[in-house]
């Protein structure tokens, strides 16, 4: 049987290394829980994504992250037509969140980063709710040859409608 006191102590070091392990927000910056409906933190709702008409539509049901990514196509046999890339492989541990979508022409994409509140935004404004990461976009040509291109991006939501029940 293990003793009170050793119990506490391993209890006080898993506190100790959470705190250590959490990363600051810039000034001005919440975390939210990926889900917390009577605070209006949910974060389930449509963010742009890397161009104007483009846009991530993030679900987050019993703690489970699902959504898609809509975006224009750039290679020569869908050049301008939406594609609907679905995610595949997901992750969601409190502000964390990270997803890999399914590939369509070749393209598919991996992202991991933090959701945020920004402070003094209301539901009804762009920016309610930041997405903030890596984006790796993964794209093979015609002969199985792989590109990677990694960058920083900001996925801020759009406005709530105001008027849902």
């Amino acid at each position: 049987m293990v003793s009170k006191s050793v119990l506490l102590l391993l209890l006080s070091a898993c506190l100790l290394n959470l705190t250590a392990a959490q990363t600051s927000l810039p000034a001005g910056q919440e975390t939210v829980k990926a889900q917390d409906s009577g605070n209006g933190n949910d974060i389930s709702g449509m963010y742009t994504f890397l161009r104007e008409g483009e846009f991530v539509q993030v679900t987050v049901e019993d703690g489970k992250l699902s959504g898609y990514v809509s975006r224009f196509g750039d290679s020569d046999s869908d050049k301008g037509q939406f594609i609907e890339q679905f995610f595949d492989k997901t992750s969601l541990d409190g502000n964390h969140l990270s997803f890999n979508t399914q590939t369509v022409h070749g393209v598919w994409y991996d992202f991991k980063g933090t959701v945020a509140a920004p402070a003094g935004r209301k539901p009804s404004e762009e920016g309610y709710h930041v997405i903030k990461g890596t984006l790796v976009e993964h794209a093979t040509d015609a002969k199985g040859t792989e590109k990677t291109m990694q960058r920083q991006v900001e996925f801020k939501s759009f406005p709530a409608d105001v008027n849902q029940p």
